[in-house]
């Protein structure tokens, strides 16, 4: 499910309140332990441990912090030749539509261009797919990225996003990969 706007285009996250611009770093989260803190109670929208063991969960850090900004879990889907995005959401402190505030713009943009770089990277040409979590993100993803609408199986806001919408992404946004693994 993916939960929010690209708000921004911005290479580094932007601090909305200063202006300020911060590096990013990327970090694979593998230990359930750590993930157990991120759930619907700590308004993340989905108890982020609970995914299967195929499921890869990145975060989205501030440069040389463990402060996550956002997290996204993906699976490699060969039959579609694309990476399916189960889960995309920005920290709470940076989602604006549900809490009315957002620390740092940019955190959606930089989430999608980390998928579409593993896509791209397993073979994938940087498609990528998932499903909006209402009407109007769909419509939006469509609008504004040229999303392809996708046979709709459970979900009736399932598209794909080609590899040039994501091209424009893995161009602008910018992050390190990290050693690191939460």
């Amino acid at each position: 499910m993916i939960t929010f706007f690209v708000d921004e285009y911005t290479p580094c996250l932007k601090n909305n309140r200063t202006g300020d611009l911060h590096d990013t770093e990327v970090a694979q989260v593998k230990r359930k332990s750590f993930l157990e803190k991120f759930t619907k109670q700590t308004g993340w929208y989905v108890d982020w441990s609970k995914f299967s063991k195929d499921t890869e969960i990145y975060a989205l850090l501030l440069k040389g912090t463990t402060d996550i900004q956002g997290m996204i879990a993906i699976q490699y889907d060969d039959q579609s030749q694309a990476v399916h995005v189960s889960w995309g959401c920005t920290a709470p402190h940076n989602n604006k539509w549900q809490y009315g505030r957002q620390e740092y713009a940019g955190v959606g943009g930089h989430l999608l261009a980390i998928a579409s770089e593993l896509s791209a990277t397993h073979g994938y040409d940087g498609f990528i797919y998932g499903e909006a979590m209402d009407k109007d993100l769909y419509a939006y993803y469509v609008e504004e990225f040229g999303a392809l609408p996708l046979p709709k199986g459970q979900n009736p806001y399932r598209f794909m996003l080609s590899d040039k919408a994501t091209a424009e992404m893995r161009e602008v946004y910018t992050y390190e990969w990290t050693d690191v693994i939460l």
